[in-house]
């Protein structure tokens, strides 16, 4: 599978804040199975963006030995290549964490694409961060295949064992196609929303005011996963 140039990516992000552009068109260059390509709400600002056509330096990965830049057909994507870590968080919490260098916010929108590279049953996932202030105080959403208490649930670590905040019973319909991932954390009013391919209908939602600002990442708790397209957005 291909994706567009980084010049056609910028282009089309670009598209979405310009009336001029409205009727931009996705290139042709996706295949039918990139429908969920990544894409800002025009509520927010964007001040991060990476295809990874230019490397992963603008990345900090927790575990270096567990990710790399990927390459297929030409396109570049951010991936986790093994199950195990060498990272061992203070308290119990995912394994597999990348964060967005140099980038605190509050009120955040975080869009991208992901393809989960290994079925491993029920709690088959990918990971994403917001209000990351340090390894033991951040919220995270765990996209497990079948929901409990530990999988498939909006999650805060707050000086102990990750918990779930939600009490989510929707299973997330992994596969080994590519998907598109939102989340909205809006601080004022608390409010978190997940979104997974449908980007009407949230897939998960709470409402909590533990933490106002942090940093963004993605990752697995101990899965594999290839990232691609992602777009943060200041709310």
């Amino acid at each position: 599978m291909r994706k567009m140039s980084h010049r056609g990516s910028i282009a089309l992000y670009a598209g979405l804040y310009s009336i001029a552009l409205s009727a931009f068109a996705v290139p042709s260059a996706l295949h039918a199975e990139d429908t969920s390509v990544a894409t800002p709400n025009a509520d927010g600002k964007v001040v991060f963006q990476d295809d990874f056509e230019s490397g992963t330096g603008s990345w900090e990965t927790l575990d270096p030995g567990t990710w790399e830049l990927a390459e297929r057909d030409g396109n570049h994507t951010l991936a986790i290549t093994a199950r195990q870590s060498d990272y061992v968080p203070p308290v119990r919490s995912p394994f597999h964490v990348a964060l967005v260098k140099d980038l605190e916010l509050e009120s955040v929108e975080i869009n991208f694409r992901v393809r989960s590279t290994k079925d491993t049953g029920n709690h088959r996932d990918c990971c994403v961060f917001f209000n990351y202030q340090d390894d033991q105080h951040f919220y995270y959403v765990h996209l497990g295949a079948k929901p409990d208490p530990h999988s498939g649930q909006i999650m805060i670590v707050n000086e102990a064992p990750r918990l779930a905040i939600t009490q989510n019973e929707k299973p997330t319909p992994w596969d080994d196609d590519w998907h598109h991932v939102r989340v909205v954390r809006i601080v004022e009013t608390g409010a978190i929303d997940v979104y997974f391919d449908d980007m009407e209908t949230p897939h998960l939602s709470v409402i909590d005011k533990s933490f106002s600002k942090g940093r963004v990442g993605i990752g697995s708790f101990d899965d594999m996963n290839e990232f691609d397209d992602v777009v943060v957005s200041a709310r």
